[in-house]
Protein backbone atom coordinates (compact mmCIF):
# COMPACT_ATOMS: atom_id res chain seq x y z
CA UNK A 1 0.00 0.00 0.00
CA UNK A 2 1.52 3.58 -1.15
CA UNK A 3 2.19 5.82 1.74
CA UNK A 4 0.90 9.52 0.96
CA UNK A 5 1.77 10.54 4.28
CA UNK A 6 4.70 12.03 2.92
CA UNK A 7 2.88 14.85 1.29
CA UNK A 8 0.82 15.91 4.05
CA UNK A 9 0.99 19.23 4.14
CA UNK A 10 4.33 19.48 2.08
CA UNK A 11 5.24 19.96 -1.91
CA UNK A 12 6.84 17.33 -3.73
CA UNK A 13 8.06 16.22 -6.85
CA UNK A 14 5.97 12.83 -7.24
CA UNK A 15 7.63 9.67 -6.30
CA UNK A 16 4.84 7.37 -6.74
CA UNK A 17 1.62 7.32 -9.10
CA UNK A 18 0.11 10.76 -9.77
CA UNK A 19 -3.50 8.98 -9.58
CA UNK A 20 -2.85 9.05 -6.10
CA UNK A 21 -2.22 12.63 -5.60
CA UNK A 22 -4.76 14.66 -7.85
CA UNK A 23 -3.31 17.34 -10.88
CA UNK A 24 -0.62 19.06 -9.11
CA UNK A 25 0.56 22.12 -10.18
CA UNK A 26 3.90 23.75 -12.38
CA UNK A 27 6.76 24.29 -9.83
CA UNK A 28 8.12 27.25 -12.02
CA UNK A 29 4.86 29.33 -13.50
CA UNK A 30 4.94 32.59 -16.00
CA UNK A 31 3.14 34.93 -14.46
CA UNK A 32 3.02 37.98 -16.71
CA UNK A 33 6.67 38.22 -18.43
CA UNK A 34 8.57 36.44 -16.14
CA UNK A 35 9.04 32.94 -14.43
CA UNK A 36 8.29 32.42 -10.52
CA UNK A 37 8.94 29.33 -8.35
CA UNK A 38 6.02 27.93 -6.80
CA UNK A 39 7.76 26.14 -4.13
CA UNK A 40 9.63 29.96 -2.86
CA UNK A 41 7.98 32.14 -4.67
CA UNK A 42 11.16 33.74 -5.98
CA UNK A 43 11.36 35.14 -8.99
CA UNK A 44 13.83 33.87 -11.86
CA UNK A 45 16.42 35.38 -13.54
CA UNK A 46 16.85 35.76 -17.01
CA UNK A 47 19.63 33.06 -17.30
CA UNK A 48 17.48 30.67 -15.13
CA UNK A 49 17.13 28.45 -18.48
CA UNK A 50 18.49 25.10 -18.95
CA UNK A 51 20.03 24.22 -22.71
CA UNK A 52 16.47 22.11 -23.12
CA UNK A 53 14.43 25.10 -22.64
CA UNK A 54 12.79 24.72 -19.15
CA UNK A 55 13.26 27.25 -16.75
CA UNK A 56 14.47 26.11 -13.12
CA UNK A 57 15.14 28.07 -10.05
CA UNK A 58 17.83 28.72 -8.41
CA UNK A 59 16.84 29.66 -5.18
CA UNK A 60 15.67 26.33 -3.77
CA UNK A 61 17.95 24.47 -5.35
CA UNK A 62 19.41 22.73 -2.36
CA UNK A 63 15.81 21.12 -1.94
CA UNK A 64 16.31 19.53 -5.50
CA UNK A 65 15.93 21.56 -8.97
CA UNK A 66 12.61 21.74 -10.16
CA UNK A 67 11.83 22.92 -13.21
CA UNK A 68 8.79 24.70 -15.72
CA UNK A 69 8.09 21.01 -16.64
CA UNK A 70 8.09 19.40 -12.57
CA UNK A 71 4.59 19.08 -10.54
CA UNK A 72 4.37 19.50 -7.52
CA UNK A 73 1.71 17.40 -5.60
CA UNK A 74 0.42 17.88 -1.66
CA UNK A 75 -2.31 16.61 0.25
CA UNK A 76 -3.97 19.04 3.19
CA UNK A 77 -2.62 18.38 6.31
CA UNK A 78 -5.10 16.15 7.92
CA UNK A 79 -3.28 16.29 11.48
CA UNK A 80 -3.66 11.82 11.57
CA UNK A 81 -1.50 11.57 15.09
CA UNK A 82 -2.28 9.25 17.77
CA UNK A 83 -2.10 11.22 20.60
CA UNK A 84 -0.23 10.23 24.19
CA UNK A 85 -2.39 10.67 27.24
CA UNK A 86 0.85 12.46 28.66
CA UNK A 87 2.53 14.12 26.47
CA UNK A 88 5.78 15.70 28.13
CA UNK A 89 7.63 13.13 29.78
CA UNK A 90 10.28 15.70 31.21
CA UNK A 91 11.03 15.65 34.72
CA UNK A 92 13.01 18.93 35.40
CA UNK A 93 11.41 21.85 37.54
CA UNK A 94 10.82 25.41 36.55
CA UNK A 95 12.11 27.87 38.65
CA UNK A 96 9.56 30.63 39.70
CA UNK A 97 10.30 32.80 36.88
CA UNK A 98 10.73 30.59 34.13
CA UNK A 99 7.15 29.02 35.52
CA UNK A 100 5.77 32.68 34.89
CA UNK A 101 7.03 33.19 32.05
CA UNK A 102 6.09 29.24 30.82
CA UNK A 103 2.20 30.56 32.18
CA UNK A 104 1.83 33.57 29.57
CA UNK A 105 3.48 31.47 26.70
CA UNK A 106 0.92 28.64 27.12
CA UNK A 107 -2.22 31.36 27.93
CA UNK A 108 -1.04 33.37 24.64
CA UNK A 109 -1.24 30.15 22.72
CA UNK A 110 -4.37 28.88 24.32
CA UNK A 111 -6.07 31.81 22.72
CA UNK A 112 -3.54 31.78 19.33
CA UNK A 113 -1.60 34.23 19.58
CA UNK A 114 1.56 35.65 17.62
CA UNK A 115 4.37 36.03 20.05
CA UNK A 116 8.07 36.50 21.18
CA UNK A 117 9.77 35.17 24.40
CA UNK A 118 12.42 37.47 24.75
CA UNK A 119 14.45 35.85 27.24
CA UNK A 120 18.89 36.47 27.82
CA UNK A 121 20.71 34.03 26.75
CA UNK A 122 20.84 30.74 29.32
CA UNK A 123 17.49 31.56 30.73
CA UNK A 124 16.19 28.22 29.70
CA UNK A 125 13.85 29.16 26.53
CA UNK A 126 13.34 25.70 25.43
CA UNK A 127 11.88 24.44 28.91
CA UNK A 128 9.62 27.32 29.48
CA UNK A 129 8.03 26.43 26.03
CA UNK A 130 7.37 22.62 27.26
CA UNK A 131 4.04 23.19 28.71
CA UNK A 132 2.25 25.34 25.99
CA UNK A 133 4.09 22.49 23.27
CA UNK A 134 2.43 19.90 25.86
CA UNK A 135 -0.97 21.28 25.69
CA UNK A 136 -0.19 22.04 21.66
CA UNK A 137 0.49 18.09 21.33
CA UNK A 138 -2.39 17.60 23.33
CA UNK A 139 -5.13 19.24 20.92
CA UNK A 140 -3.61 16.80 17.82
CA UNK A 141 -2.32 20.09 16.47
CA UNK A 142 1.03 19.87 14.02
CA UNK A 143 3.63 21.29 15.41
CA UNK A 144 7.48 22.83 13.81
CA UNK A 145 10.50 23.48 16.08
CA UNK A 146 12.48 25.96 13.25
CA UNK A 147 15.91 27.76 13.24
CA UNK A 148 17.64 29.19 10.60
CA UNK A 149 21.07 27.20 12.40
CA UNK A 150 21.64 23.72 11.91
CA UNK A 151 23.90 23.73 15.17
CA UNK A 152 20.64 24.75 17.03
CA UNK A 153 18.58 21.81 15.66
CA UNK A 154 20.84 19.19 16.72
CA UNK A 155 21.42 20.35 19.71
CA UNK A 156 17.38 20.43 20.49
CA UNK A 157 16.18 17.11 18.98
CA UNK A 158 17.59 15.43 21.37
CA UNK A 159 16.65 17.50 24.68
CA UNK A 160 13.07 17.38 22.63
CA UNK A 161 12.96 13.91 21.82
CA UNK A 162 13.81 13.04 25.79
CA UNK A 163 11.21 15.67 26.70
CA UNK A 164 8.57 14.25 24.64
CA UNK A 165 9.31 10.53 24.34
CA UNK A 166 6.05 9.54 23.27
CA UNK A 167 5.24 11.91 20.42
CA UNK A 168 6.26 10.78 16.81
CA UNK A 169 8.83 13.54 16.32
CA UNK A 170 11.20 14.07 12.86
CA UNK A 171 14.40 16.07 11.91
CA UNK A 172 14.90 17.83 9.16
CA UNK A 173 18.59 19.83 7.84
CA UNK A 174 19.80 19.69 4.68
CA UNK A 175 22.66 17.01 5.43
CA UNK A 176 20.70 14.10 7.14
CA UNK A 177 20.67 10.88 6.00
CA UNK A 178 17.87 9.51 7.76
CA UNK A 179 14.22 9.37 5.44
CA UNK A 180 11.17 12.06 5.96
CA UNK A 181 8.83 10.50 8.44
CA UNK A 182 5.36 12.14 9.21
CA UNK A 183 5.10 13.47 12.73
CA UNK A 184 3.26 15.85 14.97
CA UNK A 185 6.71 17.79 15.71
CA UNK A 186 8.98 18.48 13.77
CA UNK A 187 12.84 20.26 14.47
CA UNK A 188 14.25 21.54 11.32
CA UNK A 189 16.26 24.30 9.47
CA UNK A 190 14.05 27.34 8.44
CA UNK A 191 14.89 26.57 4.66
CA UNK A 192 13.22 23.09 5.13
CA UNK A 193 9.82 25.06 5.99
CA UNK A 194 10.14 25.73 1.52
CA UNK A 195 8.64 22.25 1.64
CA UNK A 196 5.70 22.62 3.83
CA UNK A 197 2.51 24.40 2.56
CA UNK A 198 -0.03 25.25 5.09
CA UNK A 199 0.85 22.27 7.58
CA UNK A 200 1.59 23.81 10.91
CA UNK A 201 -0.89 24.74 13.16
CA UNK A 202 1.84 26.59 15.41
CA UNK A 203 5.70 26.94 14.90
CA UNK A 204 8.11 27.69 17.21
CA UNK A 205 10.98 29.74 15.54
CA UNK A 206 14.36 29.39 17.58
CA UNK A 207 16.75 32.25 17.30
CA UNK A 208 14.77 34.56 15.04
CA UNK A 209 17.07 36.78 14.79
CA UNK A 210 19.62 34.90 13.48
CA UNK A 211 21.35 35.26 10.13
CA UNK A 212 19.95 34.12 7.53
CA UNK A 213 16.84 34.19 8.86
CA UNK A 214 16.54 38.05 9.87
CA UNK A 215 18.15 39.40 6.60
CA UNK A 216 15.62 36.24 4.08
CA UNK A 217 12.70 37.14 3.04
CA UNK A 218 12.51 33.86 1.12
CA UNK A 219 13.33 32.07 4.34
CA UNK A 220 10.73 34.40 6.31
CA UNK A 221 7.94 33.60 3.53
CA UNK A 222 8.75 30.35 4.17
CA UNK A 223 6.98 30.62 7.61
CA UNK A 224 4.03 32.13 6.49
CA UNK A 225 3.63 29.62 3.73
CA UNK A 226 4.03 26.95 6.18
CA UNK A 227 2.11 27.64 8.55
CA UNK A 228 -1.94 27.26 8.36
CA UNK A 229 -4.22 29.90 8.03
CA UNK A 230 -5.82 29.35 11.46
CA UNK A 231 -2.02 29.00 12.79
CA UNK A 232 0.10 30.89 14.70
CA UNK A 233 3.82 31.10 15.66
CA UNK A 234 6.55 31.79 18.97
CA UNK A 235 9.54 33.53 18.24
CA UNK A 236 12.67 32.91 20.57
CA UNK A 237 14.97 35.52 21.01
CA UNK A 238 17.83 36.74 23.43
CA UNK A 239 18.60 39.58 21.32
CA UNK A 240 15.99 40.94 19.17
CA UNK A 241 16.06 43.32 16.30
CA UNK A 242 15.02 46.63 15.55
CA UNK A 243 12.19 45.80 13.40
CA UNK A 244 10.61 43.11 16.96
CA UNK A 245 11.76 46.33 19.08
CA UNK A 246 9.72 48.38 16.80
CA UNK A 247 6.76 45.83 17.31
CA UNK A 248 7.22 45.70 21.19
CA UNK A 249 7.44 49.73 21.73
CA UNK A 250 4.11 49.64 19.36
CA UNK A 251 2.63 47.08 21.45
CA UNK A 252 1.60 45.09 18.18
CA UNK A 253 3.27 41.86 19.83
CA UNK A 254 2.66 39.92 22.14
CA UNK A 255 5.82 39.52 24.03
CA UNK A 256 7.30 37.58 27.18
CA UNK A 257 10.00 39.03 28.98
CA UNK A 258 12.50 37.29 31.38
CA UNK A 259 16.01 39.22 32.06
CA UNK A 260 17.02 36.26 34.50
CA UNK A 261 18.76 32.85 33.79
CA UNK A 262 17.39 30.10 35.04
CA UNK A 263 19.95 29.70 38.07
CA UNK A 264 19.34 32.65 39.09
CA UNK A 265 23.05 34.15 37.85
CA UNK A 266 23.67 37.16 36.43
CA UNK A 267 25.33 37.16 32.81
CA UNK A 268 29.21 37.41 32.19
CA UNK A 269 30.42 40.85 31.42
CA UNK A 270 32.53 41.23 28.20
CA UNK A 271 36.12 42.38 29.45
CA UNK A 272 37.49 44.39 26.98
CA UNK A 273 41.43 43.95 25.99
CA UNK A 274 43.58 45.60 23.60
CA UNK A 275 45.63 43.91 21.06
CA UNK A 276 47.37 46.29 18.80
CA UNK A 277 48.43 45.23 15.00
CA UNK A 278 47.00 41.81 15.62
CA UNK A 279 47.12 41.26 12.27
CA UNK A 280 50.05 42.44 11.23
CA UNK A 281 51.75 39.96 13.84
CA UNK A 282 49.31 37.22 12.68
CA UNK A 283 51.08 37.04 9.52
CA UNK A 284 54.51 37.13 11.30
CA UNK A 285 52.83 33.64 13.09
CA UNK A 286 52.30 35.23 16.15
CA UNK A 287 49.47 36.17 18.38
CA UNK A 288 49.17 38.88 21.01
CA UNK A 289 51.13 37.81 24.08
CA UNK A 290 48.35 38.39 26.71
CA UNK A 291 46.49 36.33 24.59
CA UNK A 292 48.75 33.46 24.49
CA UNK A 293 49.49 33.81 28.36
CA UNK A 294 45.33 33.49 28.70
CA UNK A 295 45.28 30.49 26.55
CA UNK A 296 48.17 28.96 27.94
CA UNK A 297 46.75 29.59 31.45
CA UNK A 298 42.82 27.73 30.59
CA UNK A 299 44.75 24.80 29.50
CA UNK A 300 47.38 24.17 32.38
CA UNK A 301 43.55 24.66 34.63
CA UNK A 302 41.99 22.43 32.80
CA UNK A 303 39.69 25.09 31.39
CA UNK A 304 37.97 24.36 27.51
CA UNK A 305 37.33 27.66 25.86
CA UNK A 306 35.84 28.81 22.73
CA UNK A 307 37.82 31.24 20.80
CA UNK A 308 35.82 33.15 18.12
CA UNK A 309 37.43 34.85 15.02
CA UNK A 310 36.25 37.10 12.37
CA UNK A 311 36.43 35.22 9.14
CA UNK A 312 37.16 31.35 8.04
CA UNK A 313 39.98 32.49 5.66
CA UNK A 314 41.48 33.45 9.47
CA UNK A 315 41.06 29.64 10.92
CA UNK A 316 44.42 28.32 8.84
CA UNK A 317 47.08 31.04 10.12
CA UNK A 318 45.01 31.19 13.37
CA UNK A 319 45.47 27.75 14.17
CA UNK A 320 49.22 27.21 13.02
CA UNK A 321 50.17 30.51 15.18
CA UNK A 322 48.71 28.74 18.43
CA UNK A 323 50.51 25.55 17.48
CA UNK A 324 53.81 27.69 16.93
CA UNK A 325 53.41 29.61 20.68
CA UNK A 326 52.37 26.26 22.64
CA UNK A 327 48.72 26.11 22.01
CA UNK A 328 47.51 22.40 21.78
CA UNK A 329 44.98 20.29 21.71
CA UNK A 330 41.46 22.17 19.99
CA UNK A 331 40.45 22.26 16.24
CA UNK A 332 38.58 24.65 13.92
CA UNK A 333 35.38 24.69 12.98
CA UNK A 334 33.29 26.72 10.25
CA UNK A 335 29.72 26.49 8.88
CA UNK A 336 30.76 24.60 5.61
CA UNK A 337 33.31 22.20 7.87
CA UNK A 338 32.02 18.69 6.66
CA UNK A 339 32.99 17.27 9.99
CA UNK A 340 31.57 20.44 12.09
CA UNK A 341 28.91 18.66 13.92
CA UNK A 342 31.90 15.72 15.15
CA UNK A 343 34.08 18.71 16.61
CA UNK A 344 31.37 20.52 18.36
CA UNK A 345 30.37 17.23 20.12
CA UNK A 346 34.20 16.60 20.45
CA UNK A 347 34.35 19.63 23.08
CA UNK A 348 31.09 17.94 24.66
CA UNK A 349 32.50 15.15 25.48
CA UNK A 350 36.40 16.58 26.51
CA UNK A 351 37.97 15.15 23.57
CA UNK A 352 39.65 18.43 22.68
CA UNK A 353 40.45 21.33 24.74
CA UNK A 354 38.81 24.06 22.72
CA UNK A 355 37.72 25.35 19.29
CA UNK A 356 38.60 28.27 17.11
CA UNK A 357 35.56 29.09 15.31
CA UNK A 358 33.74 31.61 12.90
CA UNK A 359 30.58 33.00 14.80
CA UNK A 360 28.36 29.80 13.86
CA UNK A 361 28.49 28.72 17.13
CA UNK A 362 27.45 32.24 18.30
CA UNK A 363 23.88 30.75 19.49
CA UNK A 364 22.24 27.80 20.27
CA UNK A 365 24.80 25.64 21.91
CA UNK A 366 25.69 24.59 24.92
CA UNK A 367 29.08 23.71 26.95
CA UNK A 368 28.70 23.04 30.99
CA UNK A 369 32.14 24.48 31.73
CA UNK A 370 33.47 26.86 28.91
CA UNK A 371 35.53 30.34 28.58
CA UNK A 372 35.20 32.46 25.64
CA UNK A 373 37.40 34.68 24.16
CA UNK A 374 36.95 36.84 20.91
CA UNK A 375 39.81 37.65 18.76
CA UNK A 376 39.11 41.13 16.49
CA UNK A 377 35.78 41.64 17.88
CA UNK A 378 35.97 45.32 16.75
CA UNK A 379 35.99 43.45 13.42
CA UNK A 380 32.15 44.72 11.18
CA UNK A 381 31.13 40.75 11.10
CA UNK A 382 30.72 41.22 14.77
CA UNK A 383 27.32 43.08 15.57
CA UNK A 384 26.11 44.31 18.98
CA UNK A 385 23.99 40.95 19.21
CA UNK A 386 26.64 38.58 18.15
CA UNK A 387 28.55 39.66 20.80
CA UNK A 388 26.07 39.68 23.31
CA UNK A 389 25.28 36.26 21.99
CA UNK A 390 29.02 35.17 22.10
CA UNK A 391 29.36 36.00 25.57
CA UNK A 392 26.10 34.37 26.60
CA UNK A 393 27.99 30.70 25.62
CA UNK A 394 29.58 31.09 28.84
CA UNK A 395 28.14 30.55 32.79
CA UNK A 396 25.42 28.58 30.88
CA UNK A 397 25.38 25.56 34.00
CA UNK A 398 24.36 25.74 37.53
CA UNK A 399 27.49 24.15 38.55
CA UNK A 400 29.16 26.67 36.49
CA UNK A 401 27.75 29.93 36.62
CA UNK A 402 30.37 32.00 36.34
CA UNK A 403 32.92 31.50 32.91
CA UNK A 404 35.34 34.64 31.65
CA UNK A 405 34.45 36.33 28.57
CA UNK A 406 37.46 38.30 27.04
CA UNK A 407 36.88 40.29 23.68
CA UNK A 408 39.93 41.67 22.23
CA UNK A 409 40.28 44.82 19.87
CA UNK A 410 42.06 46.85 18.26
CA UNK A 411 40.12 49.65 19.33
CA UNK A 412 37.23 50.06 21.50
CA UNK A 413 34.26 50.55 19.26
CA UNK A 414 30.62 51.69 19.42
CA UNK A 415 29.66 48.13 18.78
CA UNK A 416 31.80 46.78 21.65
CA UNK A 417 30.44 49.26 24.19
CA UNK A 418 26.83 48.70 22.70
CA UNK A 419 26.97 45.00 24.04
CA UNK A 420 29.22 45.88 27.22
CA UNK A 421 25.91 47.82 28.13
CA UNK A 422 23.32 45.59 26.80
CA UNK A 423 24.76 43.06 29.35
CA UNK A 424 24.78 45.27 31.93
CA UNK A 425 21.39 46.77 31.18
CA UNK A 426 20.03 43.10 31.53
CA UNK A 427 21.82 42.20 34.80
CA UNK A 428 20.36 45.46 36.20
CA UNK A 429 17.42 44.11 35.55
CA UNK A 430 17.65 41.11 36.58
CA UNK A 431 19.30 41.82 39.96
CA UNK A 432 15.82 43.62 40.46
CA UNK A 433 14.51 39.73 40.60
CA UNK A 434 17.11 38.92 42.91
CA UNK A 435 20.02 37.80 40.25
CA UNK A 436 23.39 37.89 41.77
CA UNK A 437 27.00 37.43 40.73
CA UNK A 438 29.13 34.11 40.62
Amino acid sequence: MIDLSEYFGRRLPANTSTAKLGTGKLAIQQVGQHYQCQRCQQWLADSNQLPNGAWYCRQCLQLGRVTSRTKLYTIPEPNRFSLPESPLTWVGQLSPDQQQAAESIRWHVQRSQDQLLWAVTGAGKTEIVYPALAWAVAQGWRIAWASPRVDVCLELAPRIQAAFAAVSQCLLYGEQTVPYQYSQLTICTTHQLLRFERAFDWIIIDEVDAFPLATSPLLQLAITRAEKPTGHHLYLTATPGEKLQRQIRQRTLVTTYLPLRYHGYLLPQLQVQLAWHWREQLRKGLLPRRLIRQLLAYLRQGQRFLLFVPHVRDLPEIMGALTQQGIRGGVSVHAADPERTTKVQALRDQKVSFLVTTTILERGVTFPDIAVVILGGDDAIFSTAALVQIAGRAGRSADFPGGEVTCYVQTQTRVVRHAQSMIARLNRQGKQRGGRRP
